[in-house]
């Protein structure tokens, strides 16, 4: 396997021409069975380069659940301007430790094993930075390997970084109980304060700017109000988050010399970029450019990723049928979840069946021209979990497939 080059920017746009793109990776790709995972070398290009011109100099920390590729999350940190990766368990920082120099896990770990891993290794131990929020987990670590038998454990204390409106509550993911400058504070102190632990850095994800839209999808009433109330909680939520993020790191760094502040995400690199007291911002699924990311005004990411799956049977002549399809992204359940029908035109999913396990009927003007054996291409939600289903990505470059990319489940490794 070779690296793809991303380190300078595609001048074409194919994707902006659907109508002929999406033939060009059918043709591409002929000779591969479905499911087939096209990987666009010039869209992954544009969309690298783009989010380092949003960044506008903060460092990126590649977040590799939304990946799931390691040769791409190589490539990626090969290009000036990206700084270390943001996993997603402790395993898989491990794993990825044995060519990445910087990885923090992004989540809390229990893991046992991992974390007996960790401590036993005096490298990976430099290499490897852990997520906490409580002392309870400080506890676990001490119980599975004690500070005298361990090399000293890099942690991260991650913040809540969600907006508490006195209206609408608590708003962003329920992550870390740590919200206030002071509770960070005296987390701090507690962490510096026991032996076998480092602590060198703050996390605070804005989910609720980061993942909302701020231009829904359609053009009636209800899209209408959805964006305009998006956008009023974007815009206070940063305001909000820009003070007290600022005041916890003053406060923290009164305790300890931490090494970086991370924050934002792929929807908040502008806004995550202005708050002055973050070092980098993580960033995953723009890369791939699932279409969730198809609602934000700020950016629209090049689909540099997608699937085709086959038709298979036609119940009715104005139908096909699918092999597969459900591939369903995490989230709260809904058709914004479902794979969007990219390619070809005039297709929609029966509502009834949606997406299936194993079938996906569709309907729509487009349906009756298919025929057993055509394609039909479809886009992730998000973009990592798309990585789950495939074993590999088909690199496609100038309208042929260059390369086979193994995803993690190709490389055998099913880490959540």
């Amino acid at each position: 396997m070779t690296l793809p080059d991303l380190r300078t920017a595609s001048a074409d746009r194919p994707w902006l021409r659907p109508e002929s793109y999406w033939p060009a990776l059918t043709e591409a790709t002929r000779h591969l069975d479905a499911p087939v995972a096209a990987l666009h070398l010039g869209a992954l290009r544009h969309n690298t380069h783009d989010m380092l011109r949003r960044a506008g100099g903060t460092p990126i920390r590649v977040a590799s659940k939304s990946i799931r590729v390691r040769g791409v999350l190589e490539a990626i940190l090969a290009v000036p301007g990206y700084r270390g990766v943001l996993a997603y368990t402790l395993a898989e920082a491990l794993w990825l430790a044995d060519s990445i120099e910087d990885v923090v896990v992004g989540y809390p770990s229990v893991d046992r094993e991992a974390i007996g891993a960790l401590g036993r290794s005096a490298v990976l131990a430099s290499r490897v930075t852990l997520m906490v929020d409580s002392l309870a987990q400080l506890d676990l670590i001490d119980a599975v390997i004690p500070p005298h038998r361990r090399a000293a454990i890099r942690l991260c204390i991650e913040l809540d970084a969600g907006w508490n409106n006195p209206v609408l509550g608590h708003l962003g993911v329920l992550r870390s109980p740590v919200h206030t400058v002071q509770e960070a504070h005296d987390f701090a102190a507690a962490i510096v304060a026991r032996p076998g632990f480092t602590l060198v850095g703050v996390m605070a994800y804005e989910s609720q700017v980061a993942g909302l839209g701020d231009r829904p999808a359609g053009h009636g009433p209800r899209a209408l109000s959805t964006g305009i109330v998006n956008r009023w909680v974007r815009r206070h939520s940063i305001a909000e988050l820009g003070v007290r993020r600022a005041a916890v790191v003053a406060a923290v760094r009164e305790v300890a010399p931490i090494e970086f502040v991370n924050g934002g995400g792929t929807g908040s690199l502008e806004s995550t970029h202005a708050d002055a007291s973050v070092t980098d911002i993580a960033a995953g699924s723009g890369f791939f450019g699932g279409h969730l990311f198809d609602n934000y005004s700020a950016f629209t990411p090049a689909p540099a990723a997608a699937f085709a799956l086959s038709v298979v049977r036609k119940a009715t002549p104005a139908t096909a049928t699918l092999l597969g399809g459900g591939w369903v992204a995490s989230g709260p359940p809904g058709t914004d979840r479902l794979p969007a029908l990219a390619w070809p035109p005039g297709l929609a999913v029966v509502p009834r069946e949606a997406a299936g396990e194993v079938q996906t009927p569709l309907a729509g003007p487009g349906a009756a021209a298919l025929g057993v054996g055509d394609r039909v291409w479809l886009r992730h939600t998000k973009s990592g979990e798309l990585s789950e289903h495939v074993t590999e990505f088909a690199l496609v470059d100038d309208g042929r497939v260059v390369d086979l990319l193994p995803s993690y489940r190709g490389e055998g490794k099913a880490f959540l």
